[in-house]
């Protein structure tokens, strides 16, 4: 008789397999990207969802590099905020923890002059 050691349980992961955008954060994001798209000034996105953060990037033609990446990186939540608007050149225009207030750098962009 041979004695078997009992399986243990699957555990839950604490950290998910990867971040995403939840239903509301994408509405907030997608109002932004019509609004552009409609003054002519954004065409294509394309969306990441990694194991660390989800990447939403903005283009203005589909082959060139992103104008605009709008990241939620969830270990940055206690911190700094877990949202942000990166530039094109890779600097970050806006960090916080409210996604509505961070893309507020982004709605500058559709405020001209009348002539």
């Amino acid at each position: 008789m041979t004695i078997q050691t009992p399986t243990p349980f699957p555990q839950q992961r604490s950290v998910p397999e990867q971040v995403t955008f939840d239903r509301r954060e994408l509405g907030v994001i997608m109002s932004l990207y019509g609004r552009m798209v409609a003054a002519g000034e954004w065409r294509d996105y394309g969306m990441s969802f990694l194991r660390d953060r989800a990447v939403f990037s903005v283009f203005r033609r589909a082959a060139e590099q992103p104008l605009y990446r709008i990241e939620k990186d969830p270990r940055l939540r206690n911190k700094q905020g877990q949202y942000s608007v990166i530039g094109m050149d890779g600097q970050i225009l806006k960090r916080g923890q409210d996604l509505r207030t961070v893309l507020r750098v982004l709605e500058r962009k559709l405020i001209r002059p009348v002539d």
